[in-house]
């Protein structure tokens, strides 16, 4: 029940904030990399095993986010699709104590971009 409980949470963040995002500039996979690289204090061996996924699933997110004929609640299960896809993906890659951090960075991501989008930017 915790894990689901967390997933969902976790699912529900992450959709959150690419639906609220706009203001957010998108980055490259290669500019990601680098930021969460810094962030995550990542080894040589997971930069190169992340970028291939932020490749990978950039594009379809993109494309969500972009899809003004989709109603805000189908963006987010397409949405939470892909991060259900990429999830295990990165709990493989990242030790835990990394992914606790991702998650963390999201959620402050999310929060800046509600901020911003209140404040009408």
């Amino acid at each position: 029940m915790k894990t689901a409980l967390r997933l969902l949470t976790s699912a529900a963040l992450f959709c959150g904030f690419l639906i609220l995002a706009p203001a957010v500039s998108a980055q490259k996979p290669a500019e990601k990399l680098q930021a969460l690289s810094q962030q995550l204090q990542l080894t040589p061996d997971q930069k190169a095993k992340l970028l291939p996924i932020l490749e990978q699933e950039g594009p379809k997110i993109e494309a969500i986010k972009k899809n003004t004929s989709l109603p805000p609640m189908q963006k987010m299960k397409q949405l939470h699709a892909i991060h259900e896809e990429t999830a295990p993906e990165l709990q493989k890659i990242l030790s835990p104590a990394q992914y606790q951090k991702l998650q963390a960075i999201r959620r402050e991501e999310i929060q800046q971009a509600i901020r911003n989008k209140r404040g009408g930017g």
